[in-house]
């Protein structure tokens, strides 16, 4: 985990900057990190960016601790478990990383409101969508089953197009971060479930 301990020191430092208190924490992987508009798409949920770039679900996890220590949040949105997958991890290893940060958040925050992002389509990565699709489904079942202060955010079915394949205009010409439009369509979803 030693080569994300840049980006986290960084993530140790924003709320220095901030000028205000937080009321929601955006936590995950590059998609996250790389969300430039996130700030101006939810000024009213007062958002901090605690992304941080190429993150695993397992890095998440490990650094969840160091990187929560300034803030008292009223709710939690995270996006991870896309780079795991990408690296070979197989969706099991994905949810039992899930269940893992559910542990690390309830004791740092309680029973915070906390959301978590389905995995992306993306076309890069559309070889594994079995496997995603899979860990989704896991991790959906385990919120319906034990969620209380969990709510799964189903971004995956609204990034394909009317053949269930993702939509290229919504990605970078990486075919695995987003564009502009597709931030949108986060923005959209995400509000559209954030209820607390």
């Amino acid at each position: 985990m030693y080569w994300y301990e840049d980006d986290v020191k960084a993530l140790e430092q924003i709320h220095l900057k901030l000028g205000y208190e937080p009321e929601t924490l955006f936590y995950g992987s590059s998609t996250i990190r790389l969300w430039t508009s996130l700030y101006k798409d939810f000024s009213d949920l007062k958002p901090v960016n605690l992304g941080f770039g190429g993150s695993t679900l397992a890095a998440c996890v490990w650094f969840f601790d160091r990187i929560m220590i300034p803030y008292n949040p009223k709710r939690l949105v995270i996006y991870a478990g896309d780079n795991d997958l990408g690296d070979g991890r197989s969706p099991e290893e994905v949810f039992l990383h899930f269940q893992e940060l559910v542990v690390k958040v309830h004791n740092r925050f309680g029973n915070l409101p906390c959301y978590y992002v389905s995995l992306k389509p993306s076309p890069s990565r559309w070889n594994l969508a079995d496997k995603f699709k899979r860990a989704n489904n896991m991790i959906e079942s385990e919120i319906i089953k034990y969620g209380n202060n969990w709510k799964f955010i189903n971004i995956f079915e609204a990034m394909l197009d009317d053949n269930s394949i993702p939509k290229k205009e919504y990605y970078e010409a990486d075919a695995l971060h987003l564009s502009e439009r597709g931030y949108e369509v986060w923005k959209q979803v995400i509000s559209s479930n954030i209820t607390a």
